[in-house]
């Protein structure tokens, strides 16, 4: 039986983390395109400012993280 890598669970788990925040991204646009008033507006443009923000660090995050020391 041979060991599981954790890098293929990492890497799942950064390509979850995008597919979430484009998700997030998309939701707030309809969101934001869809709404009469102002206050669904706001908080559809919040949204996506908030997921476009997580799509850029949060995965970078998690490599820094993850990151194997240097070697000897």
């Amino acid at each position: 039986m041979s060991a599981r890598d954790p890098a293929e669970g990492r890497w799942a788990i950064i390509a979850i983390v995008r597919i979430a925040a484009a998700a997030g991204a998309v939701f707030g646009l309809v969101l934001a395109g869809r709404a009469v008033a102002w206050g669904p507006k706001i908080l559809g443009i919040a949204i996506i400012l908030s997921a476009l923000f997580m799509m850029a660090v949060v995965p970078r995050a998690l490599v820094e993280r993850w990151r194997s020391p240097p070697g000897p």
